[in-house]
């Protein structure tokens, strides 16, 4: 029996799953979803008090759709003999879908690295909820202005003294001059102090040293600097962008037998941007590939992948929330709205469970645009 291998548990791999049970339908083809854990991590949600209740278990997900789920870790793929290497066994492939997501770009050089906390992972955010617990009025250096740094910093403030920290000489480079304002004054209500044009030369036992010469206390030191696709892109092709992430076509299609979705995917947007490593191009994203994938195999017609609209929605703690619309995130809506636009979307990437008809329905919805997004 043909068989497609999925590699990645998180938001892309398990909706090419279902895009591929989609696809086969009553047909025989075997799919086969390789993940070490248990359960799919909802990634943006780490940031949160409880990372614990940010995890979905993926048997709810895949049993209902016939998709097996091997529980390891790839450290290779032979793309000529066309298997993967999983925990020491080969497992073959007629169709490969590589969803392996991404990972925290860490300091090599810096002193103190071994100190330093995330919340890149449901294991890494854990560690930081572990060290908090039961501190009273506890001071954290976040380390990045970005996405993330932004919703850890903000998030944080609620339980004591936090100090944003960037090279940027702006708070949210990335995110461009339209929010900065809302982000700025969001900053200040809550009281996250500020040192831009600077970093962390050192983390030690209760304190971070800053490039400006000071030295600050801290509880925690909290990076989210960086992030780069899964080195197993490197086993697919040497052409990658500058994200680690593979070039694909409209089907998602790497290599004649290999499809990428995800954060491994650098899959054109538009004529002048390739997609987000997000949740929501990853969805969408997985529903095409793994679709693609067996139907590849089956004889049926591909699927182009034509993703929604562009938005941004970053949660900031106990001032709210911003929403932006488009590559030049205008900002749609702030405070409280903003919050519950969060809210909202917090609650719609949660895939269906035990339902084969829920889940293969929403498998069969690729196009991403909420009803709550403002046009």
């Amino acid at each position: 029996m043909a068989q497609v291998v999925i590699i990645g548990g998180g938001f892309a791999g398990v909706w090419s799953a279902a895009g591929a049970a989609l696809a086969r339908g009553e047909r025989d083809l075997r799919i086969t979803l390789i993940a070490p854990g248990e359960r799919m991590v909802l990634r943006p949600r780490l940031y949160e008090p409880d990372p614990g209740l940010a995890t979905v278990e993926l048997r709810r997900i895949l049993d209902p759709i016939g998709v097996e789920h091997l529980r390891a870790t790839v450290s290779e793929i032979d793309t000529a003999r066309r298997v993967v290497v999983a925990d020491g066994q080969e497992i073959p492939y007629d169709r490969l879908v590589l969803a392996a997501g991404s990972e925290l770009v860490r300091p090599r050089d810096l002193p103190g690295a071994e100190r330093l906390f995330d919340i890149d992972t449901l294991a890494g955010a854990q560690r930081l909820a572990d060290r908090l617990r039961g501190r009273a009025d506890c001071s954290v250096v976040v380390v990045g202005a970005g996405f993330t740094g932004l919703e850890a910093a903000t998030e944080l403030a609620a339980r004591g003294r936090v100090l944003l920290v960037d090279r940027a000489a702006v708070v949210g480079e990335q995110l461009g001059p339209e929010p900065r304002e809302a982000i700025e004054s969001a900053l200040d209500e809550l009281g996250v102090e500020r040192r831009l044009a600077t970093t962390v030369t050192e983390v030690g036992d209760g304190y971070a040293a800053l490039s400006d010469g000071t030295k600050v206390e801290a509880d925690a030191v909290v990076w989210s600097v960086g992030m780069r696709a899964n080195r197993l892109t490197r086993h697919i092709t040497g052409s990658l962008d500058h994200l680690g992430r593979i070039p694909v076509d409209r089907h998602l299609r790497a290599l004649p037998e290999v499809f990428a979705a995800g954060d491994t995917a650098a899959a054109p947007y538009d004529a002048g941007h390739t997609v987000t490593q997000s949740c929501q191009h990853a969805v969408p994203l997985g529903k095409v590939a793994g679709y693609n994938a067996a139907a590849d195999l089956l004889g049926l017609l591909l699927r182009d992948f034509t993703p929604g609209p562009y938005v941004t929605c970053l949660d900031l703690g106990g001032a709210g929330g911003i929403f932006t619309r488009g590559w030049d995130r205008k900002v749609m809506a702030t405070g409280a709205h903003g919050k519950e636009i969060k809210r909202q979307i917090n609650q719609a990437i949660h895939p269906p469970v035990d339902d084969a008809a829920k889940i293969l329905a929403a498998a069969d919805d690729v196009y991403l645009d909420l009803p709550f997004f403002p046009r």
